[in-house]
């Protein structure tokens, strides 16, 4: 697989996903909706359909093609785990939590509009997930879709990725140990990504086995793409990034770079890329697009 056709592999799934979610956020109201209020669905599409790589809407589409499942379905996935994802983002660049100006390379949705309208675009993208999931339209049966549901759930609750920001946030406080850390990124980034891998098995409906062995590469990459992320936050600049870098030193958070160092940390993610492509070795060359997506999160450069 070259660097190109995985290029290629992201780039697609990117403009699936987003087009997906342009017509999912259009302004006719669903069934059982009374209307959308214009506002509040400008500011919803302005946190959604803003840029970004769109990479766990990736996983979940390739853990799915892993499996031979069907694709259709694990796009409608993949879109409500991104509306997810960019709740957290709109919610989390608030003044009340990391209090950010800038989102790929755009104002903030507080910014952009206000802080009641972010707080509520945050509350519809949230609970549009899980709408569609439920729907009718996501052609799965139905205990797979509350399997998904259920893994969501969890993965975006007070034991996933809320529950890891609250941990940030206490973090600003009383500097956690290098094991709160750990835990802190695997709640806060590591959720997600690791639902997005267990996704594509749920939708195909795979062993336990498998199931296992995609979570748990999941949770290898969500490590690596945190720690490839707090990297970036201590060299790179905000044009590459999109957004303010160099924001946890400056708030005093305790990172496992700034607790080990550069060098520790890019000799730790060729470790974690290493463990990645073994937990993927039994699938051979039908996983080695994945393979690709792990070298790719711990070599990026924004």
């Amino acid at each position: 697989m070259t660097a190109q056709s995985f290029a290629d592999r992201l780039s697609h799934a990117r403009a699936l996903t987003e087009a997906c979610l342009d017509g999912l956020l259009g302004p006719e109201p669903l069934a059982g909706e009374c209307e959308r209020p214009e506002t509040l669905l400008s500011a919803m599409r302005h946190g959604v359909l803003n840029g970004g790589k769109r990479f766990r809407p990736f996983l979940v589409l390739e853990s799915t093609r892993l499996f031979a499942g069907p694709e259709d379905a694990a796009l409608r996935v993949a879109a409500a785990l991104e509306c997810i994802h960019c709740y957290s983002l709109v919610h989390d660049d608030l003044p009340a939590m990391d209090d950010d100006d800038l989102r790929r390379g755009r104002p903030t949705v507080h910014k952009a509009y206000d802080e009641a309208s972010a707080i509520l675009a945050g509350d519809s993208l949230l609970t549009l997930a899980f709408d569609i999931i439920a729907d009718d339209a996501t052609e799965l049966d139905a205990k797979a879709r509350l399997m998904l549901i259920s893994a969501l759930s969890r993965a975006a609750g007070i034991g996933g990725m809320a529950g890891g920001q609250a941990l940030d946030l206490q973090a600003e406080k009383i500097a956690p140990n290098e094991a709160g850390i750990v835990t802190l990124q695997a709640m806060k980034t590591g959720a997600l990504i690791r639902f997005a891998a267990e996704a594509g098995a749920i939708i195909s409906g795979a062993s336990d086995d498998n199931r296992a062995r995609l979570s748990q590469f999941g949770t290898v990459v969500g490590l690596a793409f945190q720690l490839a992320d707090d990297l970036l936050d201590l060299t790179a600049d905000a044009a590459t990034m999109g957004k303010a870098t160099g924001k946890d030193v400056g708030r005093g958070k305790g990172t496992l770079v700034s607790l080990h160092g550069p060098q520790w940390a890019e000799a730790r993610l060729g470790q974690l890329v290493a463990e990645a492509e073994a937990l993927l070795s039994p699938f051979g060359d039908k996983a080695e697009i994945l393979v690709e997506a792990a070298l790719f999160v711990a070599t990026r450069e924004n």
